[in-house]
């Protein structure tokens, strides 16, 4: 069963050809092509948390460093931490590697 991205999770519409693009743009983590493959996902489909510009509650998130509280508490965020386990990337990971 191929994982879901954050996108497919969460329905935001800003992936390439989603519906919301024109108005909130295009969703970073939909095109951080150094991501790719990262917990699974595509581009940083499942790397969200550690990517500054990303959708959460209808806003568009800023920095890191303001974000990552509200996101350890994301169902997204949860349920790719139960898929990966021991395989999980954390944020400083992430952002070591992109």
């Amino acid at each position: 069963m191929a994982k879901l991205n954050c996108w497919e999770f969460i329905h935001c519409e800003r992936q390439p050809g989603g519906a919301n693009v024109l108005e909130l743009g295009l969703c970073p983590a939909s095109t951080t092509t150094k991501a790719d493959g990262i917990n699974g996902g595509k581009n940083g489909g499942r790397a969200c948390w550690a990517l500054s510009g990303t959708l959460c509650g209808a806003i568009v998130q800023g920095a890191f460093a303001t974000k990552i509280r509200n996101c350890m508490k994301c169902d997204f965020y949860k349920l790719v931490q139960n898929e990966q386990k021991s395989d999980f990337w954390v944020a400083a990971k992430i952002l070591k590697k992109i």
